[in-house]
């Protein structure tokens, strides 16, 4: 078998790649990697191409002899950029992929963007069946087109897909970044597009926690996971005839409640909480579909993302890099 994965350098890319290789079913497997920017550290088992997923030459030197495809590759609100990767770029590599002769299963990342997460309310828990519902944006509308890209190939080409659907990742100190009130923020909204100047200086100052409520006055919910969980469901939905034609919601068994985050960093030390007033809707992104069909299990609860979030500390070489604005 050989597996071709794009945005291999990238956060998922990073830290799927190891846990890959060092999987016993998948011993015998060869690695292409297609990297464009940035290039991946020598492996003996990896072969490492360079070019984009929009050049039409690399990505068929890339899917030579490949079984299955791993598609990371993204960028976020670069409108040049995200229709290159993730509508020429997908669709070159499905294109190339359906008529190879020893095809098996093309998987796509996807993000819960495609349901709006907090932009959009819903009246019940997310699952694969809700509709698709972008928020404004380039990103999420590629998203939107991508799965609905790769189902419909699915059935012109009789091709074998999956679609792991994933909300907001988080790796090392990232949770703990998305509560910073500076300009070392993590994702957003960010705090001053909520928070009067004057107010954030003085909860800066504080060591405040900001809580978001949501447009119902509830403290906000969202979906989040931690890339170690996603990585377990992409090795589980990888080469497993049960995920061939089916999309996976692939997230906390919870969603992250900003009240309940500010409780747990009250209790750890001499912060206070300020509740920011905003329009944004609560949702739950329910994955027992990964659960039931792929055995899949999430390890990692709020309390244990907030303790790795703020436990963490970097080395040296491990300089903060913020691969996507969340």
């Amino acid at each position: 078998m050989r597996l071709l994965v794009t945005g291999a350098t990238g956060k998922v890319g990073q830290a799927f790649l190891p846990a890959f290789l060092a999987e016993r079913r998948f011993s015998d497997w060869g690695v292409v990697a297609l990297c464009n920017n940035r290039m991946l550290a020598p492996n003996p088992r990896v072969s490492v191409m360079k070019g984009s997923v929009a050049d039409p030459k690399a990505v068929a030197s890339a899917l030579e002899g490949v079984t299955h495809v791993l598609h990371l590759a993204a960028v976020k609100e670069t409108p040049d950029q995200a229709i290159d990767v993730a509508l020429k770029g997908l669709y070159l590599l499905l294109d190339g992929f359906s008529r190879s002769p020893v095809r098996r299963q093309f998987m796509l990342l996807s993000g819960d963007c495609v349901v709006g997460h907090i932009f959009h309310g819903y009246s019940e828990p997310i699952t694969e069946q809700s509709p698709r519902r972008a928020y404004r944006g380039v990103y999420a509308l590629t998203k939107v087109l991508e799965e609905t890209m790769l189902e419909q190939v699915g059935i012109q080409e009789d091709l074998k897909w999956t679609i792991l659907r994933a909300p907001w990742i988080m790796e090392k100190d990232d949770f703990r970044y998305a509560f910073e009130l500076g300009e070392d923020q993590f994702g957003g909204p960010s705090w001053s597009s909520l928070i009067a100047a004057d107010e954030l200086a003085i909860l800066k100052e504080q060591r405040g926690v900001p809580a978001m409520r949501d447009a119902g006055g509830d403290y906000l919910k969202r979906s989040f996971i931690h890339v170690d969980d996603l990585v377990k469901a992409m090795l589980a939905a990888l080469d497993n005839p049960v995920a061939f034609g089916e999309l996976f919601n692939v997230a906390m068994d919870r969603p992250v409640d900003y009240g309940d985050v500010a409780d747990l960093l009250e209790a750890s030390g001499n912060r206070q909480r300020r509740d920011v007033t905003t329009s944004f809707h609560s949702n739950w992104l329910d994955n027992s579909k990964a659960r039931m069909v792929l055995g899949w299990q999430p390890e990692i609860d709020l309390k244990r993302l907030v303790e790795r979030a703020w436990s963490y500390r970097r080395a040296a070489n491990d300089p903060r890099i913020v691969w996507y604005p969340g």
